[in-house]
């Protein structure tokens, strides 16, 4: 059985709309596929939701599509934020993708001491981000937002958001249990390769918001810890048990 591509696009998408694809967009569509004018596809953004269109005015110059008829509306993840100290080029990309499929609401790039990658390439992290909302059927992106650095963040932070840090000292060994207490809107923070540095967590635990957790005797890296701890959070907090927030 053949699989209808899925499309996320800026336009908006209304009853017979006619949408001029990118350049991009057209050569994927017509010159990977091979699509041609008639053809389903499935295209989606953060306001209209998923729609069925079919392809028309294909040629050399580019492709449009037209709107039929919305398929569902925008489905918003529970309100779970991923915080992270960037990684370098290939690493960074998987541990969006995964962040992004296991249901975040926004990606915060935050700036620690022991931070190596301090320039982060925004427009790839959303691109990044599209994709796996494409291949995942989600009918939501992610907002990616600017670098900040620790202190600004924990400084400008709201206060009815629980911020979870993982730390292998937590005073509570069973990180489920830590969680328990908590609900949504929440976060999640994964610091740097070297960890964050002691004035850094001192600085953490210095907020009432902040719940440490541990990830287990064994030391992870930072994105492999990041798909542990939003992989527990969704299940205590988000809505792998049916109490989406």
């Amino acid at each position: 059985m053949k699989t209808t591509p899925r499309l996320h696009l800026e336009s908006d998408l209304a009853h017979q709309r006619e949408i001029p694809l990118a350049r991009e967009q057209a050569h994927y569509l017509t010159g990977v596929l091979r699509l041609g004018p008639g053809d389903p596809v499935h295209v989606f953004n953060a306001r209209d939701g998923e729609w069925l269109s079919y392809l028309t005015d294909v040629s050399k110059k580019g492709a449009a599509l037209r709107c039929e008829r919305q398929l569902s509306a925008v489905t918003p993840p529970p309100d779970i934020d991923y915080c992270f100290a960037p990684l370098k080029h290939a690493r960074l990309d998987y541990v969006v993708q995964k962040a992004t499929e296991l249901g975040v609401r926004r990606l915060r790039p935050v700036i620690t001491q022991r931070t190596i990658a301090e320039r982060v390439n925004l427009e790839r992290m959303k691109a990044n981000v599209i994709e796996a909302a494409e291949q995942c059927n989600l009918v939501f992106v992610p907002d990616v937002m600017e670098p900040v650095k620790l202190p600004r963040l924990l400084l400008e932070w709201e206060q009815n958001r629980a911020l979870v840090y993982c730390d292998e000292t937590a005073g509570i060994a069973d990180p489920l249990l830590a969680l328990k207490p908590l609900s949504a809107p929440a976060a999640v923070i994964i610091g740097p390769e070297g960890g964050f540095t002691e004035e850094e967590k001192r600085l953490l635990k210095s907020h009432s918001f902040v719940t440490a957790i541990s990830l287990g005797p064994r030391i992870m890296r930072a994105d492999t810890a990041a798909v542990a701890a939003l992989t527990m959070i969704q299940a205590v907090l988000g809505d792998w048990h049916g109490n989406s927030a």
